[in-house]
């Protein structure tokens, strides 16, 4: 049986064994989203896949600092060095303040990433807090010769880089054939080359966003970010970097360009991509305008929809395919998903009232021998969830009596679906949601009688009626007492 994790190396374009450079510990950056808009699908699937490595490699003893950034400044419209910051121009369109569309949307992300269940990072840096590394790693490249200012912005120099390195090395590109199929600057622009790219951007005088630096009073290219908040948290060199399909280039080519070029040698081992939700075939995007929010999808508003889907059926939905694979939405695949997901709970449920024998006539630790290798062979999401029927199977013979199973086979049968489905996969336990919130309606049932009491003292009897009332209406049975009150729900 394969013992060693082996993983995708989008640089090598083959699977490789993962050898962590200071092992036990595990450095890995994650790309994270561009806090303009609420997080859609598309947001869902990297989260939700970076999410299965962090819980994988801690399961396998490893110590991750995980750090996923937020962008939030310098990333422009259509991914160029040219135009409006996209936050900027939701901050402009919304007549709010930079940061108040950016503490919208993260809240927002957070909120639906809590619902589907991914693990926080270690660290969660922002751009905007990461100014003066950004500046510095600048200066770093303008000291090494590979890039150069220009009516006070500065901007990469691609042509020198490549002649001793290779620019196009993690997408497989050639300078000279992109050049070629480039148009010629026509001499107005700031830029040597048409493939060079910013650094550093002089602001004009309406960009909201600017900030002082000896180039300039600008703002960073977006590349930056993650090369100086990559090296300032997990070093000059570490374990993994990951992202959506669509950042391979020229954002990942960009960060490995940028950091040889300032520190000598690549900063990252193993690059990760997984690929990318389509709907009819169609990359889902919000640049594409045919996006679907996870807001949405909870609450089944959007037209495609016929129904409300829980956060946990599009996390398994997610799962059904493996991270490297496109996945095609449509609302039946998310009913599949609910159906499917539901099937393995129910079995899950059912393992504690299986009856037991002397002998098994089943094999237990077969099926958590292959959903380890499965998970080990490049997190092979699919294959794991096809052996978790496999095991439901075995429930539902033996429910039968078709097959029988020791109390010991019982015990592991239970410990496969808590590792694999619960811990590995992230689909929470059926109780949990329900615990979590029969003791949410409790606090704020409390809160609510406390609010009432406090009226009751300060003589404000139409309030206390009025939040009587309401819980009355609801089916709160209220009882006043001496001390307080006391209650119960019909």
């Amino acid at each position: 049986m394969q013992e060693s994790l082996m993983i995708y190396n989008s640089l090598t374009r083959k699977k490789e064994e993962f050898k962590p450079i200071h092992a036990p510990h595990v450095g890995m950056y994650v790309c994270g989203p561009t806090v303009y808009g609420e997080a859609h699908l598309g947001h869902a699937r990297p989260s939700v896949t970076f999410d299965i490595l962090f819980r994988f490699l801690h399961f396998l003893g490893y110590k991750v600092r995980y750090v996923r950034n937020i962008t939030d400044v310098g990333h422009l419209e259509n991914d160029a060095d040219e135009g409006e910051d996209k936050i900027a121009k939701k901050a402009r369109l919304d007549e709010l303040e930079p940061m108040e569309v950016v503490q919208e949307y993260t809240l927002n992300y957070h909120h639906c990433m809590q619902e589907m269940n991914v693990l926080p990072p270690s660290i969660e840096p922002r751009a905007s807090g990461h100014i003066i590394e950004q500046q510095e790693y600048v200066r770093k490249i303008l000291d090494s010769g590979y890039a150069y200012e220009s009516n006070g912005s500065v901007y990469f120099n691609v042509e020198k880089y490549n002649k001793d390195f290779r620019y196009g090395i993690l997408s497989g590109r050639n300078v000279e054939d992109m050049l070629s199929n480039t148009r010629s600057l026509d001499g107005q622009q700031e830029k040597r080359a048409p493939l060079d790219f910013a650094l550093w951007k002089k602001a004009s005088p309406e960009h909201i966003m600017q900030w002082n630096s000896d180039w300039s009073r600008g703002f960073p290219g977006w590349h930056l970010e993650c090369s100086a908040m990559g090296e300032k948290y997990l070093g000059k060199e570490f374990d993994i970097h990951g992202g959506g399909m669509d950042l391979l280039f020229p954002h990942h080519e960009c960060e490995i360009a940028q950091s040889t070029a300032a520190n000598g040698k690549q900063a990252v081992r193993y690059w990760i991509h997984n690929n990318m939700i389509t709907i009819n075939g169609q990359k889902m995007g919000k640049s594409l305008g045919n996006f679907i929010t996870l807001k949405q999808l909870f609450s089944g508003t959007h037209e495609l929809l016929t129904q409300a889907y829980n956060p946990m059926t599009i996390r398994f939905f997610i799962l059904q395919a493996h991270y490297r694979s496109t996945l095609d939405f449509s609302n039946e695949a998310l009913q599949a998903a609910e159906k499917g997901m539901g099937r393995l709970l129910e079995g899950y449920e059912k393992i504690t009232e299986l009856p037991v024998s002397q002998t098994s006539s089943v094999s237990v630790a077969d099926i958590e021998k292959k959903c380890l290798k499965a998970m080990l062979d490049d997190m092979n999401t699919p294959i794991v969830i096809s052996h978790l029927f496999t095991a439901l199977k075995t429930v539902h013979a033996v429910e039968l009596g078709k097959e029988t199973i020791t109390d010991e086979d019982k015990k592991a049968l239970l410990k496969i679906f808590e590792i694999y489905l619960f811990d590995i996969l992230g689909i929470e336990q059926p109780n949990e949601k329900n615990e979590n919130s029969s003791e949410l309606l409790q606090k704020t049932i409390t809160l609510l009688l406390d609010l009432r009491l406090q009226a009751k003292r300060e003589k404000d009897y139409q309030k206390s009626d009025e939040i009587r009332d309401a819980l009355t209406g609801m089916g709160v049975v209220i009882k006043d007492t001496k001390d307080g009150y006391e209650w119960k729900v019909n």
